[in-house]
């Protein structure tokens, strides 16, 4: 070999050395495997980058999880923050419109268990589109959710962030309110049909973490239709109600009729705006923060009352 050519080959052989050493040494990014609310298995070959929403505590959760430059589509109420309202609808959370989410073309659906319809999710399936199914249960659920969607978004920074944040928060309240004197209440959705939660629901969590107890935590059903007698039968010291919007029902006034209930003897009514406390989202220790207050104010009547 030519003396010459010598200095150029070694040259040549040393950066096709150090070009395959960092080929080796950043291997291709794994596929996600990530168990959802349900106990499902999902994999994805990459982090989604074309996201749906199918329920507005979905929607909000994305964005806390700085996930929201990947949505595309949410359903009806999808409000929050102000960026989800100007987003491609699909429908609603019980009314999803297969063909405008199949339009959007989604690499990853992210629905509600309770909410959604099992058809629906069937549908979705039979297309080929991954689906996460997201169903907090217990407060811890709402951090382990903003990390779950990290993961599936490629924000895992943004999300871990979130998520450490909810938990000092909570673990805040939780020293400051749930070893407090037990007030029992009962926790109302709505009045037509008169509807509460029993302890397997998110806001029995929130009670709990306030030092309440709910009244009806022990029936079957999430969310379960109840009689009037029942809570004049429970007798609870507090009454709590969350309705529509962010206006206090008129109908919470309607326990009034009865004077000798504990909670109307001692002016123990209370509101919370519903997406506070029903959407399983960060906002939900706003909501929890509003409801240790009132029991606690609760419990001031009962020392004034001796």
């Amino acid at each position: 070999m030519p003396l010459r050519l010598r200095p150029r080959l070694g040259v040549l052989c040393c950066a096709l050395a150090i070009a395959a050493s960092l080929f080796t040494a950043v291997p291709a990014r794994a596929e996600l495997l990530i168990r959802d609310d349900t106990g499902h298995e999902l994999r994805l070959a990459r982090p989604a980058e074309r996201i749906v929403s199918l329920a507005p505590h979905v929607t909000e959760l994305l964005y806390a999880a700085g996930a929201g430059a990947h949505v595309v589509g949410a359903v009806a109420y999808s409000d929050f923050p102000e960026a989800a309202r100007k987003l491609p609808r699909v429908g609603g959370y019980s009314n999803v419109d297969m063909e405008a989410i199949a339009a959007l073309k989604p690499d990853l659906v992210i629905a509600w268990k309770s909410g959604n319809r099992d058809s629906h999710l069937d549908k979705l399936a039979a297309l080929g589109i991954p689906v996460y199914m997201s169903e907090p249960r217990r407060l811890e659920d709402v951090a382990h959710s903003l990390e779950n969607i990290g993961r599936l978004a490629g924000t895992d920074k943004a999300a871990r962030a979130a998520a450490d944040a909810f938990r000092a928060r909570k673990a805040a309240l939780a020293e400051r309110y749930s070893q407090r004197p037990r007030v029992r209440m009962f926790y109302q959705i709505w009045n037509k049909p008169l509807m509460t939660i029993n302890d397997e629901h998110l806001i029995s969590d929130v009670i709990r973490l306030c030092g309440g107890e709910n009244v009806f935590g022990g029936l079957s059903e999430l969310a379960p239709t109840i009689g009037v007698e029942s809570v004049l039968a429970a007798d609870p010291e507090v009454i709590v109600a969350s309705g529509m919007g962010e206006a206090r029902p008129d109908w919470l006034d309607y326990w009034k009729r009865w004077p000798k209930l504990a909670a109307i003897a001692r002016d123990n009514l209370y509101f919370i705006p519903p997406e506070l406390i029903q959407r399983h989202t960060p906002r939900i220790l706003d909501g929890a923060t509003m409801l240790c207050e009132q029991l606690e104010d609760a419990r001031r009547k009962r020392r004034g009352a001796k």
